[in-house]
């Protein structure tokens, strides 16, 4: 069947495979089939049969699951792919907020959103939160919804501009004319700004922004040099915090901090590989799930890591386990039985990111939900086989080459391992003149260098305060007790 054919099909019917449902129960068939009708799920069980038109897909020795919700990336820096790789935060910082992301035109925007949205398809995300932070004008964001509305995934905006105090832009009229013109084109809308921990608090101009306009805010908390407890205590005290809140990394915070958290339901959106890397702080799942705080999981930015949530899952499951190994070593003890299992972070990269976005219509695969579905399934591959624990499979042997067929919203995007509709060197001409652009204007040298930092002396300071619209300094972001946080933190 053709591309465009399999594109069009009215109803899509998954054979034989193992499901993973992602109910409230995780109920798992095996030998089951799922039928598609429209943009639902229609049936899931054994024996299934579709309607007269029906694409028909062998899932025999696949799992077939929902598709993945990555709740950040920022999508607009993904013509970079991998510039980064050696760079700190602090480097992150100089390069986007200071010098080089201003130089970003609307068609570098455009042209990054269009790359990161075929990306995560590929990969089995079916839907992207676009943290879109390089917003500079109106333009810019006119050009970051014109990429995602010409890629048939699911895609939410979070609205930002990291060259502006959020105070600024969110008073912007230009900024209300672009929401009510745009807003039916896309899955969801957010706002995206950061809260310094300034007693002034200038960010609850921003917020009662938000309110107005019935947008949720998402927002990087916890990064060690960035923000702090402050800033949470600043939200949650002027009733700014709530159940649609979500609260990237959340990585250095003190147990008051996650507390107020838990108390007003807002959710962490944890990037293990960026945590890990970068320095936001140590990956907080430890913590959070003492707290029971709901989370999904996201993979922050293509500069530095991977787009796939497979990757996610298994950095997430790596750094929780090596954190409650260290600190049953550290008073001399060992684990027997690890906490967090595998089960649950497919959980956090499903039904999780649904959560964050306040729907129970993604994340699952159920009658009636949204028909965003996944089928992982490669006959070429010897790690494809034996399939014995389903949930382990996709969180430690699985990979984006494995993702066979995807579907959103019923609409077959991706099928036998090939994406549906994409125009491959289109995307390699538009990225490459993104990077003859930055190339120019920076000058090689300069790009040189920083692709390829310099290694540090004793002289080097970390970068205080990367937030250049407020002088505002802290001293409050230092870690409690250790380089892990508060002693006990992670007990229970």
């Amino acid at each position: 069947m053709a591309h465009t054919e399999v594109a069009d099909a009215p109803a899509v019917l998954f054979r034989g495979g193992t499901v993973l449902t992602m109910d409230d129960a995780h109920t798992v068939l095996t030998g089951a089939d799922v039928l598609v009708v429209g943009d639902r799920v229609a049936e899931v069980g054994p024996g299934l049969t579709g309607p007269e038109g029906t694409l028909e897909v062998d899932a025999a020795g696949g799992i077939v699951m929902p598709g993945m919700v990555d709740t950040h990336r920022h999508m607009w820096q993904t013509a970079m792919r991998g510039y980064g790789a050696d760079w700190t935060l602090t480097q992150y910082f100089v390069w986007y907020y200071l010098e080089s992301g201003r130089h970003f035109r609307p068609e570098d925007v455009h042209t990054g959103n269009l790359l990161s949205a075929w990306e995560s398809l590929e990969a089995g995300v079916t839907t992207t939160v676009d943290w879109s932070h390089g917003l500079q004008s109106i333009d810019h964001a006119e050009a970051a919804v014109d990429a995602l509305a010409a890629v048939p995934g699911r895609f939410v905006l979070a609205y930002g501009n990291i060259q502006a105090g959020p105070w600024e832009w969110t008073a912007d009229p230009a900024l209300r004319g672009f929401l009510d013109r745009r807003r039916g084109d896309l899955y969801g809308w957010q706002l995206a700004f950061d809260v310094t921990g300034d007693p002034s608090f200038p960010e609850k101009a921003a917020f009662e922004a938000a309110r107005e306009l019935g947008l949720p805010v998402t927002t990087h908390a916890g990064v060690w040099g960035a923000t702090n407890d402050d800033g949470i205590r600043l939200m949650t005290e002027a009733g700014f915090a709530d159940e649609s809140t979500v609260y990237v990394h959340a990585a250095t915070l003190s147990t008051d901090s996650y507390h107020r958290i838990a108390a007003t339901g807002g959710s962490v959106s944890v990037s293990t590989e960026s945590e890990q890397s970068a320095g936001q702080g140590y990956p907080p799942t430890w913590q959070v799930r003492k707290h029971d705080i709901p989370v999904s999981l996201s993979m922050d930015t293509s500069v530095w890591w991977s787009g796939d949530l497979f990757s996610a899952m298994r950095t997430t499951l790596g750094a929780d386990r090596s954190r409650e190994h260290l600190e049953a070593h550290a008073v001399g003890d060992t684990v027997t039985n690890v906490h967090l299992r595998a089960e649950q972070v497919v959980d956090w990269a499903t039904r999780g990111g649904s959560r964050a976005l306040g729907t129970d219509e993604l994340g699952r695969l159920t009658p009636g939900a949204k028909a965003d579905v996944v089928l992982l399934r490669n006959d070429r591959s010897p790690v494809s086989f034996p399939l014995l624990n389903p949930y382990g499979h996709v969180a430690f042997q699985a990979q984006r080459g494995d993702v066979h067929t995807v579907l959103v919203d019923g609409r077959v995007v991706k099928h036998e391992g090939e994406l549906v509709g994409v125009d491959l060197a289109d995307l390699r001409r538009r990225a490459d003149a993104t990077v003859e652009h930055l190339r120019s204007v920076m000058g090689e040298d300069a790009w040189v260098a920083g692709m390829n930092p310099a290694m540090p002396d004793a002289d080097d300071k970390v970068l205080d305060n990367p937030y250049q619209y407020t002088d505002f300094r802290t001293d409050t972001t230092l870690a409690r007790g250790s380089i892990f946080g508060e002693p006990g933190a992670g007990e229970g």
